[in-house]
Order: C-alpha cells, then sequence, then structure tokens
C-alpha cells in the first residue's frame, strides 16, 4: 500500500465546485472516522475546499500539499491544488464550463496517481453532466465509467451489480446471455476474494417473474452452472421479487443483477444515505457516492455527507483487504 505502515493512501476528487461535493468531503473528513482507517488526501481547489469547510461549519484546518505523500488527516485537510480554477470563474449552485474543465483535469490528476501507485485509489465526488459537456469533455453520461467496468453498487448489507448499466428495457432482454452473466459472476467473486471475503457467496438473479422463463433457463441457469463448475459458491437464477431481501440477511455476499433498475430500486430503497458505488475491473479502487450535486443546497451546509463518509471508509477497508462495513468478522479472510 503507498501510505506509510501499510496505511491505504485514498484521494478523493471534489466533484463540481458549484454543487456539495466539496462540502461532503470536508463533513466526512471532519468526523475523523476516515483518517483512523488511511490517509485521506482531497484533489481540487484549497479555495474551494476553504469556502465548503466555512459554509458546512468546519473548523479543522484546510492546508495545500505538493504530493499525496503529504496527506495526514489527523490534524488538517490536506489538498492537492492544481491552481486551474479561480474564485470568478464559477458559482456556488450552478453549472459551468469552467468547474467541466476543472472536474475533468481533478479526474485525469486522480486516475494517473492511482496508476502510478501513489494513491491505492480515489473516490469521485458528484459532478455535473452539464458542466462537463459546457466544457466540451463528456458526451454521455457513460462516458464518466471507466471502460470495460462494472458498476458495485452498495447499501448496507446490500451488494448489487448489473450486467449492463443504461439500456432501454426493450433491449434489455437480448443483453441477458450466458457468457456477459458468467463474466460477471468471476468478476464478483474475484475481487471479492481480492477485499477479504474468503469464500463469496453470489445470488444471480432472474430476468422475469419467478425466474421461470427463457432467458432465466436458457442464459442464467447455465452461467450459474459453469459457475459453480469452475468452483465458485452461485446460486440462481433466483426469483428477483426476493433475492435483495435474501441479500440482506447474509444469505448473499453479493447480487448479481441483468440491468440497471432491476437492482438500482432495490439498493435505493434499502439504505440511500451511505449507500456508495465501487467500479469492478480496475487494479486499484475506485469509488463515486450515488447523489447529485444538489445545487439549490450547495453552500447552504444542509448536505448529507454519510454517503461520502460511507464510500472514504469502505475504500480504505478494500484496499487494506478488509471486507465491508457490513461483512460479520467471521465471513472475512
Amino acid at each position: 500500500m503507498a501510505g506509510e505502515a501499510g496505511r491505504p493512501r485514498i484521494g478523493v476528487m471534489i466533484g463540481d465546485p458549484g454543487g456539495i461535493g466539496p462540502e461532503v468531503c470536508v463533513k466526512a473528513l471532519a468526523t475523523g472516522e476516515p483518517q483512523r482507517l488511511a490517509d485521506v488526501v482531497l484533489i481540487g481547489n484549497l479555495h474551494v475546499v476553504e469556502s465548503a469547510a466555512k459554509a458546512a461549519g468546519v473548523s479543522m484546518s484546510v492546508q495545500a500539499v505538493e504530493s499525496a505523500a503529504g496527506a495526514s488527516g489527523e490534524l488538517f485537510i490536506p489538498v492537492l491544488d492544481s491552481g486551474s480554477l479561480r474564485p470568478e470563474d464559477y458559482r456556488i449552485g450552478a453549472s459551468s464550463a469552467a468547474s467541466g474543465r476543472a472536474v475533468k483535469q481533478w479526474i485525469d490528476k486522480a486516475t494517473a496517481l492511482s496508476n502510478s501507485g501513489e494513491l491505492d485509489g480515489w473516490i469521485m465526488a458528484p459532478v455535473n453532466t452539464t458542466s462537463l459537456k459546457d466544457a466540451g469533455v463528456l458526451k454521455d453520461i457513460d462516458d464518466l465509467q471507466p471502460p470495460g467496468t462494472f458498476m458495485f453498487r452498495l447499501s448496507g448489507p446490500l451488494r448489487v451489480v448489473p450486467i449492463s448499466e443504461h439500456l432501454r428495457i426493450k433491449d434489455v432482454a437480448a443483453a441477458v446471455t450466458a457468457d456477459r452473466v458468467l463474466h460477471v459472476i468471476r468478476l464478483v467473486d474475484k475481487h471479492l476474494r481480492r477485499w477479504g471475503i474468503a469464500a463469496p457467496r453470489i445470488g444471480v438473479a432472474g430476468l422475469n417473474p419467478h425466474a421461470m422463463f427463457e432467458e432465466d433457463i436458457e442464459e442464467i441457469a447455465p452461467a450459474v452452472a459453469r459457475a459453480k463448475a469452475e468452483g465458485l459458491s452461485a446460486e440462481g437464477p433466483v426469483p428477483p421479487d426476493s433475492v435483495f431481501r435474501q441479500c440482506i440477511e447474509d444469505r448473499y455476499d453479493a447480487v448479481v443483477t441483468m440491468y440497471h433498475d432491476q437492482g438500482q430500486i432495490a439498493v435505493k430503497t434499502s439504505v440511500f444515505e451511505g449507500a456508495c458505488t465501487v467500479y469492478l475491473g480496475l487494479p486499484y479502487v475506485q469509488l463515486s457516492v450515488p447523489h447529485g450535486t444538489a445545487y439549490d443546497i450547495a453552500g447552504t451546509g444542509k448536505a448529507q455527507h454519510r454517503s461520502m463518509l460511507a464510500a472514504m471508509k469502505t475504500a480504505a477497508m478494500l484496499v487494506a483487504g478488509k471486507g465491508f462495513l457490513h461483512i460479520p468478522a467471521e465471513r472475512a479472510a
């Protein structure tokens, strides 16, 4: 691990400077909880973070650092300051091309530091697609997802990953193939083992009611059978109206779902505050939070920081191979 004495080193890209991202970052660090698990450094601009701390009533000192190695966080909030954004370039509560350009630069910085090993991973605070599109650095929201990755959502004890993201409902069935389902099952097993779950139990949701139609029988069931033959602990297709409750009750460590909303509705209904997302398929840990920039309350100090706090703590635990916040100790490696 990158930090001293084996401590994980986590970067947090502060998000759109006009939104609540900087605020939830400083509030999460003000609890002192992430710093007990890792060295955490914010990636953004010093004046943006200072303004957010003032609005949120956070008294902890905010200081610029020259590198990720300057992240201590015990006594102050460290910021890797690019110096690329001036106070007059953006406005709290509004999108702007300047904000979009800054966010793209900060994302690139976090990615580069993670690829070089200076960071063990990074977290993306809320960004705004209008800012990014106005800056000419984003065409579609899916461009924010690293190529070849899958989004692993965490909401308390519920952990869900879909085999596809933003598809029209009419296109979902055709995307459910045995090869794709098996690929995601393997990926989930690989990452859970890396993160400290000794023998991952994976539930695979059916596509149709009661998991009783052709996609369930001809595509999902054979994929699960192949996973089992490889020694993986997979079960399915499980009726989609019961699989999420079974995961919450600790029958499964994760659920593979057949499309975006099948799992997202369950995740956001279960425990929205404190939820976060991990990207499967990267050599380092990368997370995001499930809410937006909330321009309507930006700068007011009202934003909830529990999702960012969960993301920081989860990132540290995954890097250290200690599993998830809601995994019983006897289930971890």
